[in-house]
């Protein structure tokens, strides 16, 4: 419907969705962006870091819309490498390929008049980019391994944690499917962008993971708000996420205090001598390694920088596998890799016994 003259805009900047938190400007215009757009069935474009709250907007975006009722699907494609994404996005037949022993519809086929949501779009393939144009013009394709056309009603939000332009410019992604995606884009700031919302942030977690533990951490100490909202997260909201409930589980009484807090949030250095190796960070944590003995070293060691990453990297997978219980294609997504990958490495590191 037309606005009439003197009539006001809408102008509603309250938070669309429960979780997400934050009266900052930049988030004010956000919210109002999702409003404006979930009424309409034109493609979004996410666009912002990590851990900066995509999918949330995702999520708003489709249940204020008309399809509200419908299913919302969303795909990591960033997760799955492209024969497995394909037939995740657009389904198979039996004998496809081998393993395809019946007919199976894909996430398109699911999110039939409701949404899909395309997480990590710039990961996708010249190939796949072509088959999702073609469903963004025509709401049309095949399954893999049919001739058989399936249209679908679906509306598409995709989100990207890098500059598609500079994608497009470098060859790996199509331009065409770029202004096809790019209808409305929005923006999500990182935290470090708005940091008058850290403090409401820190409630709203505080309160989910007392829950979560039965716990009572209700208060929090100066200092370490002041480090908290002083610290640059590269991790986004998710960082802070993470770093709460960290705090709430390990806080001995019912305060969190600044040092519960992580030393690079605190602003410390871990080391001042450096390891053989090369320098920096990585020196710091091998130190800390070689002090839990989880890694020796000598004097002369050439290859401890090696040995200290190969450690850690195994020791990450190990966890994230035993947080999945085991399940390897939610564990290479948690890890921002691909199966394919995450097979690899457990073969590299020995963990494709069933260990972790």
């Amino acid at each position: 419907m037309l606005r009439q003259p003197g009539q006001p805009a809408d102008t509603d900047t309250s938070p669309p969705l429960a979780g997400l938190i934050g009266s900052s400007p930049a988030m004010l215009e956000v919210y109002a962006m999702t409003r404006r757009v979930a009424a309409t069935n034109a493609s979004v474009l996410l666009l912002g870091e990590t851990g900066t709250g995509k999918e949330l907007i995702a999520k708003a975006i489709h249940e204020l819309s008309p399809r509200g009722s419908g299913p919302f699907v969303r795909v990591n494609c960033g997760a799955l490498s492209e024969s497995l994404l394909e037939s995740e996005l657009f389904g198979h037949v039996r004998g496809a390929f081998t393993g395809a022993v019946a007919n199976r519809a894909g996430r398109f086929e699911a999110a039939h008049t409701g949404t899909i949501f395309l997480d990590e779009i710039n990961s996708t393939t010249p190939k796949l980019q072509v088959k999702l144009l073609r469903v963004l013009q025509e709401r049309e394709f095949e399954r893999v391994g049919d001739t058989e056309t399936v249209r679908v009603d679906t509306r598409v939000i995709a989100a990207s944690n890098r500059d598609l332009l500079d994608e497009v410019a470098k060859e790996h992604f199509r331009e065409d499917l770029y202004y096809r995606l790019n209808v409305v884009p929005i923006v999500l700031p990182p935290l470090r962008a708005r940091r008058d919302d850290i403090p409401l942030l820190l409630s709203h977690f505080l309160e989910i993971y007392n829950e979560a533990n039965d716990r009572y951490v209700v208060h929090i100490e100066k200092a370490a708000v002041e480090a908290l909202v002083r610290y640059h997260w590269p991790g986004n909201v998710r960082e802070l996420q993470n770093v709460v409930e960290r705090c709430v589980v390990m806080a001995p009484g019912d305060e969190i205090t600044l040092g519960l807090l992580p030393p690079t949030i605190r602003g410390e250095k871990t080391s001042s001598a450096p390891l053989p190796g090369r320098g920096g960070d990585l020196d710091s944590l091998a130190r800390d390694l070689v002090e839990q003995g989880l890694v020796t070293a000598a004097p002369d060691d050439d290859d401890l920088f090696d040995r200290v990453v190969n450690r850690v990297e195994r020791e990450l997978i190990a966890q994230m596998l035993a947080a999945c219980n085991g399940v390897q294609l939610k564990a290479a997504a948690r890890l921002g890799i691909n199966r394919n990958t995450l097979r690899k490495k457990l073969q590299e590191h020995g963990l494709d016994d069933g260990e972790g």
